[in-house]
């Protein structure tokens, strides 16, 4: 029998040095970590593992005690200074290669998760947010579950059954919510980007402008499916528009947008909130045919290296699952492998197509996981294309102003190849 813990004992649960779980996104237990770090002590010497995103989740590191330790799978703009004096552990893994290390090297003491109050036999939803959920509940010691009224019982999401809990808390905290604005390189981008998927095809996309944009290009098609990690407010329009197949289920492993969003996916039928173990499992994309991944970058050089991590020589992301569905989309018979960036940056005073990654720069997909580059500018085909090749279609798409500095640049790297 579940016990019962008033939200405000809630930091009662943890003591110095137990191993906690806190899973990110739209599935963030904000009343737990609220009542953690009102207590003056309430952080002392833990360990934190958590899966907070970056422009979604804020990981107020300042707010931990000194000696407790976060690790994560994202960096945030905060955090430098936290990860060099090891308060926080950046994992520079792919949500596939979190699966495995949760399975194979970590030990928990509590994982906190948040749910739909129980139904009528028992159940409580994960709702919008599943991720990491169905695997860490198995390496952990102790299950607190946070019943929250404003979490909906998403039809296809996993669910756990009630008597599964060792504490149960029930609360009422807003999800967070995701929003962004189009512009026209983002819009150009995606116009690019939606001339590469076909009907009837299997596609990832992520957040962001150019995913946002991109929906409302593909409102044409006809029988698209999903299989991704994170899906948005697109979807519903997609859905409106005709332009999803209504006769399979899709899959991601998180929803995050607006509460319509919630709502909305509560009474959509032909949707399942799945976990990572299975969104990112590399046979599982691999055996789809025609699955399209669509991931954004910071910066493409001209072998076709991509950073999506570091910009302006500082770490502000991680990898993600885009490296998973980047080489699930290069096995499938049929993929397509896409990465998408606006060609400027810095009020257009900078080229996002550069010769190579810079000294301060990290290669998250390498040139042999990417297909197409596209940019406002055009399509990069680097499938099929030599060294030299490549480096041609990319400087084609970068933007005009620096495409003879790129192709000089060229010229004297391809001296010592």
């Amino acid at each position: 029998m579940a016990e019962y813990i008033a939200e405000a004992a809630l930091a009662q649960l943890v003591k110095p040095h137990d191993h906690i779980f806190i899973p990110g996104s739209s599935g963030e237990p904000s009343a737990f970590m609220s009542a953690l770090l009102c207590e003056s002590d309430g952080t002392k010497d833990l360990r934190i593992l958590t899966s907070y995103v970056p422009g979604i989740n804020k990981l107020e590191i300042d707010r931990f005690a000194p000696t407790a330790s976060v690790s994560g799978l994202f960096m945030q703009p905060g955090l430098r200074d936290a990860q060099r004096d090891g308060r926080y552990r950046f994992l520079p893994i792919t949500y596939a290669g979190f699966v495995r290390h949760l399975q194979e090297n970590v030990e928990l003491d509590l994982i906190v998760i948040q749910t739909s109050p129980p139904d009528d036999d028992g159940l409580c939803s994960l709702g919008p947010a599943v991720e990491f959920a169905p695997t860490a509940v198995k390496k952990s010691r102790r299950i607190l579950g946070l019943l929250n009224h404003r979490t909906p019982r998403v039809r296809g999401a996993v669910k756990i059954p009630y008597s599964h809990f060792d504490y149960v808390c029930e609360v009422d905290s807003e999800l967070p919510e995701y929003t962004t604005t189009l512009d026209d390189s983002s819009i150009s981008v995606a116009r690019n980007v939606a001339s590469l998927i076909d009907d009837g095809s299997i596609v990832q996309i992520g957040l962001g402008r150019v995913p946002a944009a991109l929906s409302l290009q593909l409102s044409d098609r006809r029988k698209l499916r999903f299989h991704s990690g994170m899906l948005s407010d697109g979807l519903i329009d997609l859905v409106k528009a005709g332009a999803v197949d209504e006769d399979c289920i899709h899959s991601c492993c998180v929803l995050v947008g607006s509460e319509s969003l919630y709502r909305w996916a509560a009474d959509y039928g032909a949707l399942q909130v799945v976990g990572c173990e299975v969104t990112h499992n590399l046979q599982t994309l691999s055996a789809q045919d025609r699955f399209i991944s669509v991931n954004s970058a910071l910066e493409v050089d001209l072998f076709g290296q991509c950073n999506l991590e570091h910009a302006d020589g500082r770490s502000v992301s991680g990898p993600g699952g885009a490296p998973d569905f980047a080489r699930g989309a290069r096995l499938s018979n049929g993929g397509r492998s896409i990465v998408a960036l606006c060609a400027t940056h810095s009020a257009g005073t900078a080229s996002r197509i550069v010769p190579r990654l810079g000294e301060r720069s990290i290669g998250t997909l390498s040139r042999v996981d990417v297909d197409y580059v596209v940019t406002d500018f055009g399509v990069a085909r680097l499938v099929g294309a030599s060294v030299h090749e490549r480096a041609k279609a990319l400087v084609a798409i970068a933007a005009p102003e620096f495409r003879e500095d790129l192709s000089r640049s060229w010229r004297d790297i391809a001296a010592w190849l």
